[in-house]
């Protein structure tokens, strides 16, 4: 036996614990010095930036939305300017005329109504308001109520009358529902009830006035006991008779009279010439609350919400759209569908709707936009239910 062999492996276990140790010290003084890796730069928000591109390609001077994802959170956005005048900043979620959307409401009402077996959807409009229809190619008696929700009366658009020719000069003149109507009577009828589709805001018009005639109160607080009050819509209203101004904090909506005019402030206005086609004052967090309870069943029985969603082409508000009973499906380029209406007022237009799955998304820019910018304004909305 070598006596200088525990030696040499006391020795040896040294060395290779000191190796060991070094190691593990040159280690961590590399980790110490190291330069760390570049952290990964975050991923641009799509919504965010579609709305940046509608003020500054498409010259809108605002634009707002509420996205509800997929994870159930609500995330606001805003672009531009709130008031061209002061330079203020867009507020978060303002109020903005709700414009069409109006008639997603109504329909809601008239269905409640239907539900409670106090209108027929496919009696005659005579039935509950005889006499009032008539004129060349159309009469009330061949008109259902059905067909005024649908869009499929053939009643000519009071909006077309001389009367509402010149947005600038009726901006605080009142009307009456019965002036409006008068100027659809004056027209001829655009087809035979029942054989066509063709938007009509005279056919809303109508439809608030047999809510009236049936429940002996103006559709207005039939609409916000109904409606808004129900499912707790804090920012909601239809405006009083004589009420201009917003309510709440709002961004300025502009009207562009010509291409190369001057925008014309009309955030006050008289909305008496929307009336139920069209007076009604929301947000776009609201607007997501509205139609994500109508879908999910809170506002209508199945049978009427089946009937609500019973659809036509309606081709003519863009490829693959079709219509319901005041409600509209448009295609998602990542597969499905969004439910929901949009509007159009002086100085405001919306975009949005929900999904079967729960999502949803409302745009508003504050300006009527061409044809080119509508169409991104839409584009934007499918960005906002497909990231």
């Amino acid at each position: 036996m070598n006596e200088h062999a525990p030696q040499r492996r006391a020795h040896s276990i040294r060395l290779v614990r000191y190796a060991m140790t070094a190691a593990a010290t040159a280690g961590l003084a590399l980790t110490a010095f190291a330069p760390a890796p570049a952290a990964a730069a975050p991923r641009p928000d799509t919504v965010q930036q579609r709305l940046d591109a509608l003020v500054k390609d498409d010259k809108v001077p605002a634009a707002l939305a509420t996205v509800k994802g997929r994870d159930g959170r609500n995330r606001t956005y805003t672009a531009g300017v709130g008031d061209l005048a002061t330079g203020a900043r867009v507020p978060v979620d303002g109020q903005i005329r709700a414009g069409s959307n109006t008639k997603a409401f109504v329909a809601v009402v008239v269905l409640q109504l239907v539900a409670e077996g106090k209108v027929g959807l496919d009696a005659s409009v005579d039935t509950y308001l005889p006499g009032l229809l008539r004129g060349d190619g159309f009469d009330g008696r061949n008109i259902t109520v059905r067909q005024l929700l649908q869009h499929t009366s053939g009643l000519p658009d009071y909006m077309d009358a001389p009367a509402l020719a010149d947005f600038t000069t009726i901006q605080y003149r009142w009307f009456e529902p019965r002036e409006l109507l008068d100027g659809a009577l004056a027209q001829k009828a655009r087809f035979a009830a029942g054989t066509a589709w063709e938007y009509s805001n005279t056919n809303y018009l109508v439809a608030g006035l047999l809510i009236q005639k049936v429940t002996g109160r103006p559709y207005g607080e039939e609409l916000t006991k109904r409606v808004i009050e129900r499912i707790g819509l804090r920012h909601t209203y239809v405006p009083a008779a004589g009420e201009t101004a917003l309510r709440e904090t709002h961004p300025h909506g502009y009207l562009r009279t010509a291409p190369d005019a001057p925008l014309v402030d009309y955030t006050a206005m008289d909305s008496s010439m929307a009336w139920a086609a069209g007076a009604v004052v929301s947000t776009n967090t609201d607007l997501n609350a509205f139609y994500g309870a109508l879908l999910g069943g809170r506002l209508l029985p199945a049978a009427q919400l089946t009937q609500m969603r019973t659809t036509v082409p309606a081709e003519l508000l863009g490829e693959g759209v079709r219509y319901g009973l005041g409600i509209q499906s448009r295609p998602l380029t990542c597969g499905g569908l969004v439910w929901g209406h949009g509007g159009t007022s002086p100085g405001f237009r919306t975009r949005g709707g929900v999904t079967e799955d729960g999502r949803a998304a409302n745009i508003t820019v504050t300006v009527i936009p061409d044809a080119a910018t509508g169409k991104r304004l839409t584009d934007a909305v499918d960005v906002a239910l497909c990231r």
